[in-house]
């Protein structure tokens, strides 16, 4: 099982990223996969989850409005959409396989939100 983020920067206020998340090893549409997040310091945060047809997601209060997770089961990638940034963003943003924070993840990517 492997999970590879790419997508993170540095980015002002108010901008726009768009992460990436390619899978390999495991039947890719089977699983539920999660976006978390770690700001320095504190501990691993879910922010985002969606189904593994692509049909259903939920996102933490924090980013709901601003953030879309989104997925391409033929092109084994999950993908986390980051609009209006703020600095409270700034953290390593993990791609997780299933529901729970708990599960396997890549190595993250850093997206740092600053002036």
């Amino acid at each position: 099982v492997q999970l590879v983020e790419s997508g993170g920067g540095l980015v002002q206020p108010g901008g726009s990223l768009k992460l990436s998340c390619v899978a390999s090893g495991f039947t890719f549409d089977n699983y539920p996969m999660t976006w978390a997040r770690q700001a320095p310091g504190k501990g691993l945060d879910w922010i985002a989850q969606i189904n593994g047809a692509g049909t259903s997601t939920d996102y933490a209060d924090s980013v709901r409005g601003r953030f879309t997770i989104s997925r391409d089961n033929a092109k084994n990638t999950l993908y986390l959409q980051m609009n209006n940034l703020k600095p409270e963003d700034t953290a390593v943003y993990y791609c997780v396989r299933g529901f729970s924070v708990a599960g396997v993840r890549g190595q993250g990517t850093q997206v740092t939100v600053s002036s």
